[in-house]
């Protein structure tokens, strides 16, 4: 039997539940999950690998309409995603009307590999609700297969793997065999403390930070690191420090506990809090970011 591999990219609106399928389908915390809208700013592989195939799945962030060079910067990323795909993945919540899906129909116009799509949340809506849903979206987007799923409660997934694994093309692995992702430690210990600053404020301040992990030092038996927290404002760094620090201490105490689980190792964290002004709309700094 030939060895199969391909790129399964995963696309949607925010807020679809993309990370949460992701993270299912590779059986890792890879992608960070929370309710917030543009919780996903990058594009993350995921790899799944099997004797006789690799399949590297793509989280992307949610869809939408750029308002600042940030959000145009993470849409270049989903364009990349459509670009490259063997089969494209198509992330919707089952309790969307059709006018929520419609502009996916643009977006991959033109698009010529397999489209699954992925109807999720189906524990949310009833029976009829699902049939209307599925009918509806055979209607407008005549793709290879639907699958009902719940990615929250790991329905239905392992279904769609194996449909999967059949459309994969026959290919040669893309990456080592032993290989998770294509991202460095340093990545995911700034999505770590970016997902906890998401959980711990409100409003504008998680979309105006931005992690970068300064040093990554692994030593014996602890692992060091040094982080910065870049805000927008001077009053958004009052707020995420907090009164006497309890704000920033908490963050950091919740991020050092899902880091040491991540890397199965004790951790000593260092967080700063530093005034990048508009950061969001500066092309330089978003390429230091790792936004191209």
């Amino acid at each position: 039997m030939a060895h199969k591999a391909g790129f399964v990219n995963l696309i949607g609106r925010p807020n679809v539940g993309k990370s949460t399928l992701m993270n299912k389908l590779v059986g890792e915390r890879l992608s960070i999950i929370n309710k917030k809208a543009q919780t996903t700013r990058h594009r993350i592989l995921g790899i799944v690998n099997d004797d006789d195939y690799q399949i590297v799945y793509s989280d992307t962030p949610g869809i939408l309409e750029p308002k600042y060079e940030l959000q145009s910067r993470m849409m270049a990323f989903v364009k990349d995603a459509l670009k490259d795909a063997d089969i494209l993945l198509l992330i919707v919540d089952a309790k969307d009307k059709k006018a929520e899906y419609y502009n996916f129909q643009k977006a991959i116009s033109g698009f010529n590999a397999p489209l699954f799509i992925a109807l999720n949340k189906i524990d949310l809506i009833t029976q009829d609700d699902l049939i209307a849903r599925i009918d509806n979206l055979e209607k407008d987007f005549s793709p290879k297969e639907i699958f009902p799923v719940s990615a929250l409660n790991d329905f239905g997934v392992e279904q769609m793997v194996k449909k999967i694994v059949e459309y994969l093309p026959e290919n040669p692995p893309y990456f080592d065999k032993d290989s998770l992702t294509d991202r460095n430690m340093r990545f995911f210990v700034s999505e770590i403390i970016r997902e906890r600053i998401l959980e711990n404020y409100q409003k504008e301040i998680p979309y105006s930070v931005e992690v970068e992990v300064e040093s990554y030092k692994e030593e014996e038996k602890i692992v060091r690191i040094s982080s910065v927290i870049y805000v927008e404002r001077k009053t958004q760094k009052g707020i995420i420090i907090g009164h006497r620090g309890s704000a920033i201490k908490r963050v950091g105490t919740e991020a050092r506990k899902r880091i040491e689980e991540f890397i199965d190792k004790k951790v000593f964290l260092e967080m700063y809090v530093k005034v990048d002004e508009d950061w969001r709309t500066k092309g330089r700094r978003l390429k230091a970011f790792g936004y191209k």
